[in-house]
């Protein structure tokens, strides 16, 4: 069963049996980040659906009260491993909840408590990478166009055939410039994200886990529409930042963070969707929801070269799964 069938024949199992009130995206780190998308979506078309998203142990440890038989949880964790969202998948049963979880490892510690799993695909090419993205964003607009309706259900779907293939050739096409910004950041002992929309989350990830986790680097994010509100104090000539760009509603916020970095001579590199002729390939009523995608593949390479140019692997690691934490 293809992935489109197989989210589409869940949802309707789903809601065939139940009334879905409340929808809940929990991991942790880049899974966290990846359910983003999907959250997004649903926070900008759903009237009727209550949506959430949590980092794992918080929706441990501080469960929302409106958890119940009423509501879907959607959980990812790359290795299927993470102890948090196993734990979250228990306590999400233990309240009623009907759990769909993401994972790439068979059988998996994440599976246990869970009433369907989703398995996709990740070392393959730049294109498998984005896949437990694309799949919850996929249960996403089933779960609105089984419940409430989705006008633009058929360009969502149009936009799903085509994003996969237009990520992998985009980052294909990224060497040359990837190289460029790994020989002009790979000395920086501090590097500022930043993004909004639907890839608000990418740039958390990029911080958080290329950088500081990968890397090694100090990182700071945020969103670009906060950055007028506190960040952009630190802007001076030279200071590192790398703006994630959408195409589509949100553009206009990157395009002010990206005036002020020009006008003060910050050191900025700018990896944009526009770019990459995302627009031309997706439809503009539902182009929002795939800058990600392509922003996700292109910025994977850039992470690539920067750990080649540093010598630092970007599996290498002090802490992580070497330590009991």
């Amino acid at each position: 069963m293809n992935s489109t069938m197989e989210a589409k024949e869940i949802i309707k199992e789903i809601v065939g049996k139940q009334e879905v009130k409340h929808v809940v995206f929990v991991g942790c780190g880049a899974s966290k980040a990846d359910l983003y998308p999907a959250k997004y979506f649903l926070d900008q078309n759903a009237k009727q659906l209550r949506i959430s998203h949590y980092t794992a142990n918080e929706f441990n440890f501080a469960t929302p009260t409106s958890v119940d038989e009423s509501t879907v949880v959607i959980s990812a964790s790359l290795g299927g491993a993470t102890p948090e969202t196993v734990e979250a998948n228990a306590v999400a049963k233990d309240k009623g909840a009907t759990v769909i979880s993401l994972t790439r490892i068979i059988d998996a510690p994440l599976t246990k408590d869970a009433d369907y799993v989703i398995y996709h695909g990740f070392a393959e090419n730049y294109a498998t990478k984005l896949e437990k993205t694309g799949y919850c964003l996929l249960l996403a607009v089933e779960l609105l166009n089984q419940v409430e309706g989705y006008e633009h259900y058929d360009k969502m779907l149009d936009a799903f055939a085509k994003i996969y293939d237009l990520a992998q050739e985009s980052a294909e096409s990224a060497r040359k410039a990837a190289k460029q910004f790994a020989q002009r950041f790979k000395n920086e002992k501090v590097i500022y994200i930043m993004s909004s929309g639907a890839t608000h989350e990418v740039a958390y990830s990029s911080s958080v886990c290329l950088m500081m986790e990968m890397q090694w680097i100090n990182s700071g994010t945020f969103h670009a529409g906060e950055f007028f509100h506190g960040p952009f104090e630190i802007v001076d000539k030279d200071v590192p930042f790398i703006l994630l760009m959408n195409d589509g509603k949100t553009r206009a916020i990157d395009s002010r963070a990206l005036a002020f970095l020009d006008r003060f001579d910050a050191k900025t590199e700018v990896v944009d969707a526009l770019d990459y002729g995302l627009s031309a390939h997706i439809e503009k009523e539902v182009l929002d929801y795939f800058n990600p995608f392509v922003i996700t593949a292109v910025f994977r390479v850039y992470a690539e070269e920067l750990s080649y140019a540093r010598e630092h692997p970007l599996t290498k690691r002090r802490y992580m799964w070497k330590l009991s934490y």
